[in-house]
């Protein structure tokens, strides 16, 4: 896919012939410097933008040509997006930020809330379901976020920065969820990191850079983000010491 952006007489190209192809059960990193693509990128994986040229199929459907209707409603069938500032509703308790998603579903109260408090348990917080994001951690409220991104079991899980707020411990145990995500579930899980140590953590590492896939590499020997923890929670208690 390309896409381009017309400014009077000239024509910006955030990408240039990309081509890309994501597997069930795999977890891949996006790594590039600031205007090297990647939030464009994200932003056609995420159906929040078109291509101006291309392709995109997901789960079957060419959603290329789609109207904002349309691609709005393969947003909530078939992708979850975890984003670095969280976006939980302040005024609204854990609970209830994770049911949003399916409120749009159309779904009953009482199944809304027996798949929140699913997603809310599986990623550690059952006993903080009732809970404002300002009574919150910044990993509690990540949690919160990524529990709201599973709760529709979407296919494809985007994760843009996950970490990019977070402390070292925080990071690995986020990480730990997402890994956790890719080999119980068989889900996609695309994310974008500026972070060295966290790209390490995939399956496949993915450059972007000027608009184009400068390298598409599969990653021998992945870092185990559970593994990871013992060491960054002896350096925080050692600090607090």
């Amino acid at each position: 896919v390309s896409k381009y952006y017309v400014m009077g007489e000239d024509v910006v190209f955030a990408l240039r012939g990309v081509n890309l192809q994501l597997a069930g059960g795999e977890l891949i990193a996006i790594v590039g410097s600031s205007g090297s693509g990647k939030s464009t990128l994200m932003n056609i994986l995420g159906c929040l933008d078109r291509p101006s040229h291309g392709r995109y199929v997901l789960g079957g459907l060419d959603v290329s040509e789609m109207s904002a209707e349309e691609r709005a409603l393969v947003r909530n069938r078939l992708i979850g997006f975890i984003f670095q500032g969280f976006h939980l509703l302040p005024r609204t308790s854990a609970l209830d930020n994770v049911e949003l998603p399916l409120i749009y579903r159309g779904l009953k109260k009482a199944e809304r809330r027996r798949l929140a408090l699913e997603a809310l348990a599986r990623v550690g917080l059952a006993e903080r379901v009732d809970h404002l994001p300002s009574e919150l951690s910044g990993g509690q409220q990540q949690r919160v976020a990524i529990a709201r991104a599973l709760v529709t079991t979407p296919p494809l899980l985007l994760a843009d920065e996950p970490t990019g707020n977070l402390d070292s411990v925080t990071t690995w145990e986020v990480l730990s969820l997402l890994q956790d995500v890719v080999q119980e579930q068989e889900r996609t899980v695309l994310l974008v990191t500026h972070e060295p140590d966290v790209a390490q953590c995939a399956d496949r590492i993915v450059t972007v850079g000027d608009g184009r896939i400068l390298s598409n590499l599969r990653n021998q020997s992945p870092s185990n983000a559970r593994q990871l923890l013992p060491a960054a929670q002896e350096r925080r208690g050692a600090d607090a010491h």
